[in-house]
């Protein structure tokens, strides 16, 4: 915490990168406010969100905790621009002006309807908890007390709650155990045409009424854009599966048990965390739409890490007790136990056997700039002037299901508009994108929405989906894919990606923590990580095979307010992987 209050948002991450928003060489962070500029009300608040006395804190050593000791009267922080990140997703952003960079109270230029007389309604009322979860306040209460609040407006309020716990390890033991209890309402309100949209995690009455002041003040302060669909009607989500008791009944000590069952499971030097949580999202609107669901979700990500060795392992579900610490932490530490003395690769194009988790990483990162309809209106995806047509292997079909129980099931969208099964790629054809309420009124092609709306914080790039999944293949196992491959490259996953052109999908950044050698149809030697560009389609243009097992590969990166997503894929051969460079040793 500084002088004036503020509290930084970096926390060390498991395997040691820099945080999502480490800018390293630019101006700082009083400059940078400096150059934007603020709106009144949009000073960071710090509050009290911690109610129980043995909650620790995350970030401690932060709040001036260094022996990460429990202080359950620190302050917690208020949403401000730092923390607009409700998906993991918004690391995509590129430049001041990408995801955002606006703050969350600032004014959006959208158009709605005429708006009606601005009346204020005080109200006090008791903060809505879920009964026998007094840590865990109830969303859609809140969601129609933040409507009220704005009477005499139209109005749309999104609450997403989260009661989650982390356990963090490193070497052989548990370091940094964390608890969050937590809310987030952001509310739009529409007057006169013009939108403003605000948010914050103060629910009791005064701050609700002081968010619809600043939701308001930002309406009057924008210009109405011409094409608003307005706000959105109701609806009938379906029912889906995606919450689990046992797993939202874990705690601080079932957290820390299975993440010292991932470190006595091997020998190696393990880094990593098992996470847990509940999150319920709820949507109110002046429309009439009214409704909520509660998802849960655990992860568990393994590197296990000595001088010139590393391996990676993850496992994710909507139920803890499908997953299996002990074995995630042992599958790293047998990939790392085959990466001592790792050489170089030659710049080359490759035949080359994926891991699920690079595709995974790969399809999430393309899908972000090409599955998506504004991207398509606005010709900047690869798949614009592109639908119809084969653009890869007959063996590849990609489609955004958020109602599969495999995955991390969702109902409806940040519209409250129910979720649809959405074909983006049969067998090798493009057929579609994922369509919100905006871009469909945008559209020409009698297009609706696919339940696909954005959270505030992500309204610049529209649509995107979240849910992906890949068609397995034939392949029994990744040793049969080598077979396929004959002599090439094998690469567990990748990270620090960067797209370089999203209108081609051409997507660079680094293997990381275990990459070899193939010859002969086997994985051979160790090579150090490697710089590679790909072109997304070319790499998806001639694939041999496929897995037929499918892994979930967690998309989130658990900063900021939780709301689990991921995709659904297989491994994964190629016969266009192009490496341009040798970087680092694998290891400490």
């Amino acid at each position: 915490m500084d002088a004036r209050g503020h509290v930084e948002p970096h926390a060390a991450r498991a395997d040691d990168e820099p945080p999502p928003r480490a800018r390293r060489g630019h101006e700082g962070r009083a400059d940078r406010r400096r150059q934007e500029g603020r709106l009144p009300g949009d000073q960071q608040e710090l509050v009290d969100r911690r109610q129980a006395a043995e909650l620790p804190v995350r970030d401690a050593d932060r709040l001036g905790d260094p022996r990460r000791q429990a202080r359950p009267d620190a302050p917690g922080r208020d949403v401000h621009r730092d923390h607009a990140r409700l998906l993991g997703l918004a690391r995509r952003r590129r430049g001041a002006g990408g995801v955002g960079a606006a703050r969350r109270d600032e004014l959006r230029q959208r158009a709605a309807g005429a708006g009606s007389a601005r009346l204020a309604r005080h109200v006090a009322r008791t903060v809505p908890r879920r009964a026998g979860r007094n840590q865990v306040v109830s969303a859609l209460p809140v969601a129609q007390d933040a409507i009220d609040a704005a009477a005499g407006d139209e109005a749309e309020a999104v609450v997403l709650t989260e009661r989650s716990g982390l356990a963090r390890f490193a070497g052989r033991e548990v370091h940094q155990p964390t608890l969050i209890d937590n809310v987030v309402v952001t509310l739009r309100v529409v007057r006169d045409g013009k939108v403003g949209i605000a948010a914050t995690n103060r629910v009791e009455p005064d701050g609700l009424r002081e968010l619809a002041r600043r939701a308001g003040q930002a309406a009057d302060s924008s210009v109405a854009t011409p094409g608003f669909p307005g706000l959105a009607p109701p609806a009938d989500p379906p029912d889906v599966q995606g919450w689990d008791e046992e797993t939202a009944a874990l705690g601080p000590d079932e957290q820390a048990h299975r993440a010292a069952a991932a470190i006595a499971a091997t020998t190696t030097g393990v880094y990593g965390f098992f996470t847990s949580g509940e999150t319920e999202l709820a949507i109110a609107s002046t429309a009439g739409v009214r409704t909520s669901q509660s998802m849960t979700d655990a992860t568990t990500i393994v590197v296990a890490a000595d001088r010139g060795c590393s391996g990676y392992a993850e496992a994710s579900s909507w139920r803890a007790r499908s997953l299996d610490p002990a074995a995630v932490a042992r599958e790293a530490a047998e990939k790392a136990s085959r990466t001592n003395g790792a050489a170089a690769a030659d710049p080359a194009r490759y035949r080359a056997v994926l891991e699920p988790y690079a595709i995974g990483t790969l399809l999430e990162y393309f899908g972000f700039d090409s599955f998506g309809a504004q991207a398509l209106l606005e010709e900047r995806s690869y798949f614009s002037g592109r639908i119809g047509q084969r653009a890869f292997d007959e063996k590849v079909t990609i489609v955004d299901d958020a109602l599969d129980p495999r995955g991390l099931p969702k109902a409806f969208d940040f519209e409250g508009m129910p979720k649809q099964r959405v074909p983006l790629v049969e067998d090798g054809v493009i057929r579609g994108v994922v369509w919100d309420r905006a871009t469909a009124a945008r559209a020409s092609n009698g297009a609706h929405s696919t339940g696909h709306a954005p959270p505030a914080s992500l309204l610049a790039h529209g649509p995107f989906p979240a849910a992906l999944q890949m068609t397995g293949g034939d392949a029994e196992s990744i040793e049969e894919l080598a077979e396929l491959v004959g002599d090439g490259i094998y690469v567990t996953r990748l990270h620090y990606l960067s797209v370089v052109d999203p209108r081609e999908g051409v997507i660079t950044g680094m293997t990381r923590d275990g990459t070899f050698r193939i010859r002969g149809g086997k994985v051979a030697e160790p090579l150090v990580n490697l710089r590679f560009t790909v072109s997304v389609p070319e790499l998806l243009a001639d694939v041999p095979g496929l897995t037929r097992d499918l892994t979930l590969v967690n998309g989130s990166d658990f900063y900021g307010e939780r709301y689990p997503f991921g995709a659904l894929v297989p491994a994964l051969a190629t016969a266009s992987f192009n490496v341009t460079g040798s970087g680092s040793r694998p290891g400490l």
